[in-house]
């Protein structure tokens, strides 16, 4: 018989204490060790060693979910074998896109859905209000992962969904679902069933008030694949961003829109970014943004109003409002322009965040064309980041960038000097520049 032993787990850091504390010695939180049990078993199962030139000719294969935009973000399809993350906000729809994931993935392999959030009768529902053509998938509602792995190795499934993993509970840890204890051991055993079967697993996870995946950040670590949903509740525009992936590039964004049907993928999501009615308005300005491994052309709005405080604001939507703090300071002292007494406001249209240093630049000129209630010329884009002595530096895939915008219509590209390719694509005039003041001429 295993020998058990008691211990105390910091239900905040999941950090272990022999003794009993009132407060925890890692993260210093108070009142946070609660008593569990640790079963000193041992593992009876092995994996022998092998070789690479013993694997299966087919280590390359991926699954396809249906939906381009999906694959893109998971690298190319879904792997065998790897667990991935999706987290988001309650009601972005994580529950109702891996439905239509695994309606679409029952076509060639078997799926088991399992829920411990929701009853059966509520996924049928869905499905017929999604139209899936589901009827032979494996359901299971059950809060025990032990259950579900069973399951899982029963219907002999090679693509397992989890909603949710903080339902689930597993039968070693007395803790209660959700807590640290119980999400690390029950990761831990996806994972592993996961490698030595083959699965691919979907985790689906809640995410905190701060929008970070709940549970410790150990959770993230053991996972192939990391997800987020991205969506403004004033849009009908998601985007799921991969902020790890062992099988492709991080940063990788997809967009979706989600109607009466389900989510739909979108091909061009520049088109959602960009308002042709305002782009010739005083300030806005188009930018070419770089997202996992495509452009993408934002359009970026500034509005420079009158001050109604001694202390002017400074609010930045989709852009780090740290940065642009240091580009009105680089403005004032190499732009020869002054506007410390107004207030100015800087937004990223369609809701996405842009963490880049390239759109330093169209930050700028959108504010000094607000300003001056001046439009920048039509059909006009640029991009560049701006250094603390008034310098435009290059950034990366700058001709990819350039063909991006040719490909959408502008004319007129206002880039770094270093980024001007040798060969300019047809209908587009691009114009290097070295110091923000050569910008601020060639644009007004």
């Amino acid at each position: 018989m295993a020998k058990v032993k008691i211990a105390y787990l910091c239900t905040e850091c999941g950090a272990h204490s022999l003794k009993w504390a009132g407060q925890c010695p890692d993260c210093a939180a108070w009142n946070t060790l609660t008593e569990t049990s640790i079963s000193a078993t041992k593992s009876t199962s092995s994996s022998p060693a092998t070789t690479l030139d013993a694997l299966p000719g087919d280590i390359e294969f991926r699954h396809g979910t249906g939906f381009l935009e999906f694959d893109r973000v998971l690298g190319g399809g879904l792997v065998p074998g790897a667990v991935v993350l999706l987290g988001g906000d309650p009601g972005v729809g994580k529950s109702t896109l891996l439905q239509q994931v695994s309606a679409q993935l029952m076509q060639d392999v078997p799926v088991c859905y399992a829920t411990g959030e929701e009853s059966l009768r509520q996924i049928g529902q869905r499905s017929l209000r999604l139209g899936l053509d589901a009827s032979s998938m494996n359901l299971l509602a059950d809060v025990s992962i032990e259950n579900v792995l069973s399951s899982a190795r029963q219907c002999k499934a090679k693509v397992l969904v989890i909603d949710s993993m903080q339902t689930m509970v597993s039968d070693g840890v007395p803790s209660a679902p959700g807590s640290v204890a119980q999400l690390r051991d029950g990761v831990g055993k996806v994972v592993q069933f996961a490698k030595q079967n083959d699965v691919a697993v979907f985790i689906i996870g809640h995410v905190t008030k701060e929008g970070a995946i709940a549970g410790p950040r150990v959770v993230e670590h053991m996972v192939d694949t990391v997800l987020y949903f991205e969506s403004d509740p004033a849009s009908r525009y998601s985007m799921i961003r991969s902020v790890k992936n062992r099988f492709g590039a991080s940063g990788e964004m997809g967009v979706f829109a989600m109607t009466e049907t389900g989510f739909l993928e979108v091909s061009n999501p520049s088109a959602i970014f960009l308002s042709r009615e305002s782009v010739d308005e005083p300030g806005s300005v188009v930018s070419v943004t770089w997202e996992g491994s495509r452009p993408l052309l934002v359009e970026i709005q500034a509005l420079v109003a009158d001050g109604n405080s001694n202390y002017a604001k400074r609010l930045a939507q989709g852009v780090d409002q740290n940065r642009l703090s240091l580009l009105l300071a680089v403005l004032q002292r190499h732009g020869s322009l002054s506007i410390t007494d107004e207030d100015v406001f800087v937004n990223v249209v369609g809701g996405l965040r842009i963490s880049e240093t390239a759109v330093d630049l169209p930050s700028l000129l959108a504010i000094v064309s607000s300003f001056r209630d001046k439009a920048a010329p039509s059909r006009m884009v640029c991009f560049g980041e701006i250094g603390l002595a008034g310098e435009i530096r290059p950034v990366r895939y700058g001709t990819e960038r350039i063909a991006a915008a040719a490909k959408q219509g502008f004319t007129l590209a206002i880039v770094p000097k270093g980024n001007v390719p040798k060969i300019i694509p047809d209908g587009i005039k691009v114009v290097g520049v070295r110091r923000l003041s050569e910008a601020l001429d060639e644009a007004f």
